[in-house]
């Protein structure tokens, strides 16, 4: 094995996702040498204006192409640097599918991520709502979960760096959500943004829903409909004053700045990769996957923001497992990667990469695989547990009059009445965005409704009508209901189960318990009050075909996933309750953090990037401590 530069480097990070983007650029710009390992290919990691142009056109190319429109779709499926897709998923035993993930159930898990330069931004959403006070103390509040080791109060002035780094937009004063509280937010705080328009369907729809009364378990509640935060780029807020993150030496802590003059002219905070690519959004509705004109956030914009004098990339580098020497000295002495040649050869070479403190920044599911490989970070036994994921339930129905869908970003409007209560003693919490997708995600249209209507034998003129007529009228609603940590849904390996280099394939263990089919039950009454208020004619069908369909008191339900992977290395209080402290660095190694969603203890109603784009600034601020300390 070839060594890389022994401690040449202060700082090593496996994954150029949002976090280890992040962490890159903000180390860099403290004056730190970083060295990152990327499992994707170089094409992807193109700093220049032309190279990233023309990488994305490629990506926008490969998905217009696409049969099936999923997360991954735009992305090369590469063979020694796998990556799990939505399309493998099966409802028959056992679940070891042809894809990355052995699924061993008893329901297979539903959701994915992405290893390609940039992560899982390159296909997310980009919704950036914050958690609730409330979901950082589950167990105290509730008896369900665990606490957090810190209180959301510690957070907000992470939560302020995600949204600059993000360059989020939206109304903070729309956001009136259950038991937020005075402090959510600063005071006089606004997002660096306006929000993005609300959709005309929002509109619509919220004419006989917000204010709405609905019963729940015997109990009136007023639905409301707010604003989406969006991580994509609108009309810049000229009241935004934050300008930035800064490490402050002499306070040994990372701090915003802004405008020290009033006069001076105002810099927009945006997500810019150059002055001519990824302006306003244009409401193309293919948020996910992928935006065609790059307005939506990205990790590969933060990257470029690096000090690239003391920033090295080594791409199509897959990490194997962390060195752990001699356990008692408590360090972790190296991170063995395989890199391999090009996408259509297995042929690869083994190296060591070397540095004072190590980051894995990989996605919840693979840092638990590289953990577990290595035997490291688990005296608590709880890496690979507590896997998490929203479990989203569907409904969809025909309006009585167009509503136009399929234009704008997939959510602009979310009913944030049922993301916290007394009611999650017994069932799971859910945020209901509004969707302009139509009825794409659970049937596939517009493309089915084509596709059946020729079935039928419906052709030109009546052909155009029937389309004109449904696809104008397609309404979704759908309930992103929390999963709480449980010990049993999890991650291991098994020498049965490498892909083409040798590594480990995760090999994932995953149920819904009664408190999540409890959700689907009281989120499908919710749904039939809020469709008979607006006289949606119900088209929701679930069938035992579908690949993780449950019956719940002789109710038959399908949940999605969310592409929200989270727990395998929570947070805790001591090393005998989690695997990372407050502040990600691991119990058991003193050079070792984790950064990403796997930190999170509990996961609320919240999309988690934000969240975690929140604590790997909280991480980042930590490592600059303890570098200057050494």
């Amino acid at each position: 094995m070839n060594i890389k530069d022994r401690h040449d480097y202060d700082v090593v990070i496996v994954g150029t996702g949002i976090s280890g983007a992040v962490l890159a650029a903000t180390l860099t710009k403290a004056g730190k040498k970083v060295l990152m390992l990327e499992a994707g290919l170089n094409a992807g990691m193109y700093m220049d204006v032309n190279g990233s142009y023309t990488t994305y056109q490629g990506y926008l190319d490969t998905f217009y192409n696409a049969a099936a429109k999923v997360p991954n779709s735009p992305y090369p499926d590469l063979k020694n640097a796998q990556s799990p897709n939505v399309l493998n998923l099966s409802n028959k035993t056992p679940y070891s599918s042809p894809g990355y993930f052995v699924q061993e159930g008893p329901l297979p898990f539903a959701s994915e991520n992405t290893r390609i330069p940039g992560g899982t931004t390159m296909h997310w959403l980009g919704t950036t709502l914050r958690m609730l006070p409330n979901d950082f103390k589950m167990q105290t509040m509730y008896g369900r979960g665990v606490d957090w080791p810190f209180p959301y109060e510690e957070m907000n002035k992470y939560y302020e760096m995600a949204e600059n780094e993000i360059g989020v937009s939206g109304n903070v004063e729309e956001l009136k959500m259950p038991n937020m509280g005075e402090n959510f937010f600063s005071p006089g705080y606004v997002f660096p943004m306006e929000k993005i328009p609300q959709s005309y369907l929002d509109h619509k729809l919220m004419e006989k829903t917000e204010g709405l009364k609905v019963n729940l378990n015997n109990k009136d509640y007023t639905i409301t409909c707010i604003s989406t935060p969006q991580g994509r780029n609108s009309t810049p807020n000229k009241k935004y004053r934050i300008q930035g993150v800064r490490w402050d030496s002499d306070t040994k802590e990372l701090k915003l700045y802004d405008y020290s003059d009033p006069k001076e002219e105002y810099q927009p905070v945006a997500s810019l990769w150059d002055p001519y690519t990824g302006e306003r959004c244009e409401g193309n509705a293919s948020c996910v996957p992928i935006c065609p004109v790059q307005a939506k956030y990205n990790a590969l914009k933060t990257l470029k923001k690096a000090d690239i004098s003391k920033l090295n990339i080594i791409t199509q580098a897959v990490a194997v497992s962390v060195i752990v020497e001699d356990f008692d000295e408590r360090n972790i002495n190296g991170v063995v990667y395989k890199q391999y040649d090009n996408q259509h050869s297995a042929e690869y070479t083994t190296h060591v990469a070397k540095g004072k403190i190590y980051v894995l920044a990989c996605s919840a599911i693979e840092n638990a695989k590289l953990l577990l490989a290595s035997k490291a970070a688990n005296s608590s036994d709880q890496v690979g547990r507590n896997l998490m994921d929203h479990m989203v339930m569907l409904t969809w129905g025909l309006t009585p009059e167009p509503i136009y869908p399929y234009r704008g970003p997939g959510s602009t409007t979310n009913i944030p009445t049922f993301r916290d209560g007394e009611f999650r003693k017994e069932h799971a919490a859910w945020i209901s965005p509004l969707d302009n997708w139509g009825w794409s995600w659970p049937t596939g249209a517009p493309g089915s409704d084509l596709t059946n209507a020729m079935n039928s034998g419906l052709f030109g003129k009546k052909l155009r009508e029937e389309m004109n007529y449904i696809i104008t009228r397609q309404f979704l609603l759908h309930f992103e209901c929390e999963q709480i940590p449980e010990e049993g849904n999890r991650v291991t390996i098994d020498d049965r189960y490498l892909d083409r280099l040798g590594n480990y394939r995760p090999i994932l263990h995953y149920s819904a318990s009664d408190y999540m089919k409890k959700s689907f039950e009281a989120a499908q009454k919710v749904s039939e009050q809020i469709f008979a208020a607006n006289n949606i004619e119900n088209k929701t069908l679930y069938k035992p075909t579908d690949a993780d369909y449950v019956v719940y008191k002789g109710q038959q339900y399908t949940f999605f996933g969310a592409g929200h992977l989270v727990g395998t290395h929570r947070m805790g209080t001591a090393p005998e309750n989690s695997v990372v402290n407050s502040d990600q660095k691991c119990w058991d190694h003193d050079n070792l953090y984790l950064v990403g969603c796997g930190n999170m203890p509990t996961l609320g109603t919240s999309n988690p990037t934000l969240t975690m784009t929140a604590l790997t600034f909280k991480a980042a601020e930590a490592i600059l401590r303890q570098l200057e300390n050494q």
